[in-house]
C-alpha cells in the first residue's frame, strides 16, 4: 500500500443520469476517460460533485466498479465516504472490495459534534479497512491541531482536504504537522484560492471546472506555481471569475454547474438530469456560462473539446 495521498489536480466526475434517472454507466466512462486524457492526477468517484447524497449502495457499487475497469491502474482511484458512519464504513468496504486506493471521509450528517466525536467519526472510518484515507475538513466536520494530530497517527490517513477556509487554522496545522500528510484544497472553485494554499504546502487541488476545461485548469495551475502571475491574471479574468460569479447566484451549483458545462463542451452529458434537492442551472446562467466557454476555447482552445 502507497501510504501517500495523490498530488496535482483531481478529477471529481459527476454522476450523469439517463432521462428516466437511472446511473448512465456509459456517460460515466466516457467522462471518467476525458478526465484521464486531460491528464489529471487522480480521479476520485462518487463524492460532492457526484451527488454522494443521492446514491444507493447498489448504485454506488456499480460507479466504484466502472471507474476502477476505466481508471485501470493509470492513476490514484478514489472513493467518497460519509453521512452516518454505518453507511460510511459500508461504502468504504465496497471501495476495499473493489481495489481502489482509498476513500475521501465526507463530513458528518447534519450534527456538529465534540472534538472526541470528531476524532471518533473519522477514526472509525479510516480504520475500517486498510485503504488510505483523506479526512476532509468542512461544514459539521472542523477540528482544532489536538485533533488532526491524534488522527495522523492512524496509518491509513494519508491527506487532509480543506473545505473550511480559515488561513489562521491552515498555517497552525501545515507549520506545526508539516509533510507528514498530503494537503489538498477542496474550498468551492478552488482555483479561487489555491494561490493562498501553495505557499503553505497544499500541493493539489479538486478542480470543478476541469470537468469541462481541464486544459485551462493545467494552464492556471503550471502558471501559478513557475510564478507567471500575468497568465494567472489572465485566466482569472476570461475564466475563473465570471465563472464563479455564476456559481455564487445558485444553491447546488456546485454540482449542477459543472453538468452544465459539461453539456456545452459536447460531453455525453444532460444537464437537466440532477437529484434532489440539486436543481438544474437557470436558462439565464446556462446562455451566461456558454458565452464564457466559447470565449474561453478561442482563446484556450484545446483538442479534446469541440469548438462552440
Amino acid at each position: 500500500m502507497n501510504r501517500k495521498a495523490p498530488t496535482g489536480i483531481l478529477g471529481f466526475p459527476v454522476t450523469p443520469f439517463d432521462n428516466q434517472g437511472n446511473v448512465d454507466e456509459l456517460a460515466l466512462v466516457e467522462n471518467i476517460r476525458f478526465l484521464l486524457d486531460s491528464g489529471l492526477e487522480a480521479i476520485f468517484v462518487a463524492c460532492g460533485a457526484g451527488e454522494y447524497h443521492a446514491l444507493d449502495n447498489n448504485e454506488y457499487e456499480s460507479i466504484v466498479e466502472i471507474a476502477k475497469s476505466t481508471v485501470n491502474g493509470k492513476v490514484p482511484l478514489y472513493t467518497g465516504v460519509g453521512g452516518n458512519v454505518y453507511d460510511a464504513t459500508s461504502k468504504a468496504k465496497i471501495s476495499e472490495k473493489h481495489g481502489v486506493d482509498g476513500y475521501l471521509i465526507m463530513p458528518a450528517y447534519l450534527i456538529n459534534g465534540e472534538q472526541e466525536g470528531i476524532y471518533q467519526y473519522l477514526h472509525t472510518i479510516a480504520t475500517a479497512t486498510d485503504l488510505n484515507a483523506i479526512i476532509y475538513q468542512r461544514d459539521s466536520v472542523v477540528m482544532n491541531l489536538d485533533t488532526l494530530e491524534r488522527l495522523i497517527e492512524t496509518p491509513q490517513i494519508v491527506g487532509f482536504k480543506d473545505g473550511h477556509g480559515s488561513m489562521e487554522h491552515l498555517i497552525e496545522f501545515t507549520q506545526t504537522i508539516g509533510n507528514k500528510i498530503g494537503w489538498l484544497n477542496g474550498m468551492p472553485m478552488a482555483e479561487m484560492t489555491m494561490p493562498g494554499y501553495v505557499p503553505l504546502g497544499f500541493d493539489s487541488y479538486s478542480s470543478a471546472i476541469s470537468n469541462y476545461i481541464p486544459h485551462i485548469s493545467r494552464k492556471f495551475y503550471d502558471a501559478l506555481l513557475e510564478g507567471d502571475q500575468t497568465t494567472v491574471h489572465e485566466i482569472y479574468q476570461d475564466v475563473i471569475l465570471p465563472i464563479n460569479r455564476i456559481r455564487r447566484q445558485g444553491k447546488g451549483y456546485a454540482i449542477s454547474l459543472i453538468k452544465a458545462g459539461m453539456e456545452i463542451v459536447g460531453l455525453p452529458i444532460n444537464s437537466n438530469n440532477v437529484r434532489p434537492p440539486v436543481t438544474p442551472v437557470k436558462r439565464e446562467h446556462y446562455v451566461q456560462l456558454e458565452e464564457i466557454l466559447k470565449k474561453a476555447l478561442d482563446k484556450y482552445p484545446s483538442n479534446l473539446t469541440k469548438s462552440l
